[in-house]
């Protein structure tokens, strides 16, 4: 193992040397951090202040300290993957969030001294990480079902020059649009239904070189984790293969809400109440033998259609669907135009309460206007079946008639798409081993359970803004309907993304290095088993399944499914776990390294720990906004809530800081935290601190947790500055000098 040097670098640009004494800031690099070098420059990002610390390094340089702009700034040109590097947040995290002026100037410098310390500290506690040595190899991809979105998803990624394996449990491909007569458009003009393209989409699968097809096949079990899963694939015949993969990409789409739910609106009632995908049966068979669409009831000449949007969907009673299925109201509108490019005299009736075609689907429904369509604002409330006719019953809203009716041949529902996700334990509780295998998509060998985790919906758990098609399964995707309601152009956007997303896990996992969302980080857990409790806490707060028990119940780490968030960290009571370049030490020791005036001096410490995700990039947005927030503030950032372990609370309320400040993101099931449960469980482990802050006889206000977004930009200087307020009310921490 080579001898540390260490080296602290100070950037005198974008005013950090105006505002404050770089030469001061030198001197307590090394001083007080004990840095073996240090210099300053000019503009430390430039090609020359570059070149100057990779001159150091190359004569043997090995830990080194930035102060100069955030760690999220410059990130290329301070890219020095050899040696352990620490940040130290000068400019947006001190000149940029203080106000100017000479009367500030203090201050503000002794907010640099402490971060120059504490990077300082910090450095020398990390080493540089390796990687994961337990890497896999597979760059062969697996995707699960054959419609638009497994399809798309395949072709991308065969494109791009990988091997593919497309799984589809049917004995043919296309899904729910190879059962389409036509499609809403996806570009100009946008005036009538056109070819689905799923022809075309099939033929391209076939012609690939580097694309096997299994129809009639599922997966049997699955285990494993990026570049190294082993995928058991059993045919409809009987048998099966074993294959390994990289990464999967879980596009099993959805299923229509069951019609027979909705008897009140005729469904199941009456072979002319259908719904949408058996009125595209219908245009098919009438395509089929070159004749218009006819009443499934009789095969007589449909004269009236109405269409009834929102039917088993955003519903309040929770007897149905809660949600929009988004594509419905375009799909009734290429519909209805069936009848009228066939027919224009067919009176074709739409009955909405909200029409929504965002963007150029617009245009589409000027088209349908155009060519006659009526469209009626309303809310239905009974569809009756009554000597072969039908009559439904609707509030108009527009005309406030809550009587008005349409009797019509033929009557389609708008009813929704309900995804195939499979099976999930922790919402569903245990299910029989027979029911679980049957009803699986991936029957994946984790303790949390056989299938992706889903959302309240039967989604699968996948935030579809702040990280669309990833899943709490590492190197596992979701794409299209079974991650959100979405039409044929977004599914097939959505294949792609998550196609790209995959190939990132597999290169990632041949280096050894993580995943999203701390893509090609190449830390990974390490546990000192002879501290072990065997607890099992890491096991069962990890919410990625990257941790196992071995017989004799310590925790076995899988690396290349972690996601390097630190919740392990976090849970551990003995703290044994850590990372290399992350790990109790390490913010500790930047902790302790910040100068704590006595109480005397009337100026409080108080320490934030902002996860790195949202809180800590809302607070650099802040400083260069310039929206200033108290300089008795000092910032740690975390790569998770859930990473941080009580005892650097508890440690710094002894050492005498006067509060304790944690920003994670939003938590719940509208969660926005990138590691999915640290927020919340952060949240749970801080709400039991009350007894540790009465035990040292301090106040509980002393402590406090926020939900902070990306874009609390004017909020979060806000909560510091009503924060520091609070701890000027209730004094200072009467602990100090003690620590």
């Amino acid at each position: 193992m080579s001898e540390m040097k260490t080296a602290a670098y100070l950037c005198r640009g974008c005013g950090i040397g105006e505002r404050l004494s770089t030469a001061q800031m030198a001197q307590v690099a090394q001083k007080e951090g004990k840095m073996q070098l240090v210099r300053e420059h000019d503009f430390l990002c430039s090609a020359e202040g570059v070149e100057l610390i990779r001159n150091d390094i190359a004569s043997g340089v090995t830990h080194v300290v930035i102060a100069a702009c955030s760690r999220r700034a410059k990130t290329e040109a301070f890219h020095f993957p050899t040696v352990a590097l620490a940040r130290a947040n000068i400019r947006e995290g001190v000149i940029w969030s203080q106000p100017e002026g000479e009367e500030h100037r203090e201050l503000a410098q002794e907010m640099a001294d402490d971060y120059v310390r504490m990077a300082c500290a910090e450095v020398k506690k990390m080493k540089q990480p390796a990687g994961n040595p337990h890497v896999g190899q597979s760059k062969r991809l697996l995707v699960v079902g054959g419609g638009v979105s497994g399809m798309t998803a395949a072709l991308e990624a065969s494109r791009a020059g990988y091997s593919v394996t497309l799984v589809e449990k049917s004995g043919a491909l296309g899904g729910w649009a190879a059962r389409l007569w036509k499609r809403v458009p996806d570009r100009e003009p946008y005036r009538d239904p056109v070819d689905t393209g799923v022809g075309r989409l099939i033929d391209a699968i076939q012609q690939a070189p580097n694309i096997e097809v299994r129809l009639n096949s599922v997966i049997a079990s699955t285990s494993g984790a990026p570049g190294r899963f082993t995928v058991e694939i059993a045919s409809e015949s009987g048998g099966s293969v074993k294959e390994e993969f990289g990464a999967i990409v879980q596009a099993t789409g959805f299923t229509a809400y069951d019609l027979a739910k909705l008897p009140h609106l005729g469904g199941g009632k009456s072979p002319d109440v259908v719904d949408q995908a058996g009125l595209e049966q219908l245009a098919l068979q009438a395509a089929k033998d070159g004749r218009p669409i006819r009443r499934p009831s009789d095969g007589s000449e449909v004269k009236t259609v109405a269409f009834v949007q929102c039917a088993g969907q955003r519903d309040e009673t929770g007897q149905h669907l809660p949600y929009c299925s988004g594509h419905c109201c375009a799909t009734s509108i290429k519909q209805a135009m069936y009848f009228k490019d066939a027919n224009p005299e067919v009176d074709t009736v739409v009955i909405y309460t909200d029409l929504r075609v965002p963007g150029n689907g617009e245009d589409f429904y000027r088209s349908a206007q155009a060519k006659g369509v009526t469209f009626i604002k309303g809310k239905v409330n009974a569809v009756e079946v009554n000597g072969g006719r039908c009559k439904v019953k609707f509030h108009d809203l527009i005309l406030n008639d809550e009587r008005a009716l349409v009797d019509a041949d033929l009557v389609v529902l708008a009813t929704g798409q309900v995804p195939v996700s499979g099976v999930d334990i922790e919402r569903q509780g245990e299910v029989p081993e027979a029911q679980r295998k049957a009803a699986s998509v991936l029957n994946l060998n984790y303790r949390q359970g056989p299938d992706l985790p889903q959302l309240k919906y039967g989604f699968t758990d996948s935030h579809f803004i702040c990280f669309p098609y990833e899943t709490r399964r590492t190197g596992i995707y979701a794409a299209g309907p079974v991650r959100r309601p979405m039409d044929i152009a977004q599914a097939m956007e959505d294949a792609t993304g998550a196609a790209l997303k995959a190939i990132q896990a597999m290169e990632n996992a041949s280096l050894g290095r993580a995943a999203h969302p701390r893509s090609g980080d190449l830390s990974y857990p390490m546990v000192r088993l002879d501290g072990c409790t065997q607890c099992k806490r890491c096991t069962v707060e990890c919410p990625f399944g990257a941790i196992d028990e071995d017989e004799k119940r310590y925790p076995v780490f899988n690396e290349s499914r972690c996601r390097r968030c630190g919740t392990c960290m976090g849970a551990c009571p003995v703290r044994v776990i850590s990372f290399e370049n992350y790990s109790v030490d390490t913010v500790g020791a930047q902790i302790k390294a910040v100068d704590i005036p006595d109480e005397f001096s009337e100026k409080p410490r108080i320490l934030v720990l902002a996860c790195e995700n949202d809180a800590y990039p809302a607070l650099d947005m802040a400083g260069m906004g310039r929206h200033h927030y108290s300089a008795f503030v000092r910032v740690i950032p975390v790569r998770c809530l859930g990473s941080v372990n009580t005892i650097w609370v508890t440690d710094a309320l002894n050492a005498g800081y006067d509060g304790v400040m944690l920003m994670g993101c939003k938590r719940g099931e509208d969660y926005q935290c990138h590691f999915v449960k640290g927020s919340e469980l952060a949240n749970y482990r801080m709400s039991k601190i009350d007894d540790t802050l009465k035990q040292l006889a301090l106040e509980t206000e002393r402590v406090a947790t926020y939900e902070v977004a990306i874009t609390d930009i004017t909020r979060v200087p806000r909560l510091i500055n009503e924060y520091a307020a609070k701890i000027n009310e209730i004094g200072l921490n009467p602990m100090k000098g003690f620590g």
